[in-house]
């Protein structure tokens, strides 16, 4: 299996990028969003923030492909001077599943990312999803059935789907929701480290304000149109920002530890390996 190499968010090589500009998107009479520009880099974490009802999971759904949307998306690798959509890796807020189903973690897996019949169960494709899920160590989970999981088993499955074959772009849509305090510690741990050691642009929809504070390096307030952008400590003071989460209080503990964080990429010592390459790989 060949190993993706880790790049230092310092040193992300600035070639892949999704540029938006001027995105708009109407529904019948109701315009929902207008006047969208943004331009994510990879290495770097984007959040995006706002009201409910603001358009962010409308956003999401436009940089999808989703929905109909005015202005141009583009998703550019220079890397061999060609624009080519880049690979994206996904994880929806919510993901309605009937208790009753009988698919397992396995069958979930590899239907989403191998070229083999579900009901055929081989060792090699049993250890690369193990692999897969141990990223968020979810292993132990594998054959349990998708009904039974709780809200944080499934975002952990539905995360290491999701990266499994090392997308360029990992958008993620309220990824905590419905997940415990040990499950939102291991999310954060993890969405920095791919940050930080991997070429990865991270879009994240989050309404945890100090987890944007502390870990994002670019944050965009959306209320229909983008309000304020910038660092998280530039759009946090702007006006625009405490007219609409006015008393917001930052938590402060551990914020020192966390900027350290921003600046200091730790080596642990088994190296993740974010390189499964699956889909059309097998």
């Amino acid at each position: 299996m060949e190993v993706v190499k880790k790049i230092n968010k310092s040193q992300a090589c600035g070639m892949c990028c999704i540029k938006v500009k001027e995105l708009g998107v109407s529904f019948g009479d109701e315009r929902v969003l207008e006047n969208i520009n943004m331009h994510i880099h990879c290495g770097t974490m984007t959040a995006i923030i706002g009201k409910n009802g603001g358009g962010k999971s409308t956003l999401v759904r436009a940089l999808l492909g989703e929905v109909k949307h005015t202005g141009n998306i583009e998703y550019r690798n220079t890397g061999d001077g060609n624009l080519r959509q880049l690979r994206i890796g996904y994880v929806p807020q919510k993901l309605n599943i009937d208790k009753t189903t009988p698919m397992s973690v396995y069958d979930l897996f590899a239907s989403f990312c191998f070229k083999v019949p579900i009901l055929i169960k081989t060792k090699k494709v049993t250890d690369k999803i193990k692999k897969a899920l141990s990223v968020f160590e979810a292993e132990e989970l594998i054959d349990k059935k998708i009904g039974n999981l709780s809200g944080g088993q499934l975002q952990r499955v539905l995360l290491s789907i999701a990266v499994y074959d090392n997308p360029k772009l990992l958008i993620l849509d309220e990824p905590v929701s419905g997940v415990d305090n040990s499950g939102i510690q291991l999310f954060y741990d993890k969405m920095q480290y791919l940050r930080d050691n991997y070429d990865m642009a991270i879009l994240i929809v989050s309404h945890d304000l100090d987890f944007v504070y502390k870990y994002a390096d670019k944050v965009l307030l959306l209320d229909n149109t983008i309000l304020a952008d910038g660092g998280p400590k530039d759009v946090f003071s702007t006006k625009a920002f405490d007219d609409m989460f006015g008393g917001f209080k930052l938590d402060t503990d551990d914020l020192e530890n966390a900027n350290a964080k921003k600046r200091h990429i730790s080596k642990p010592e088994e190296p993740f390996d974010a390189s499964y390459k699956g889909g059309s790989h097998e």
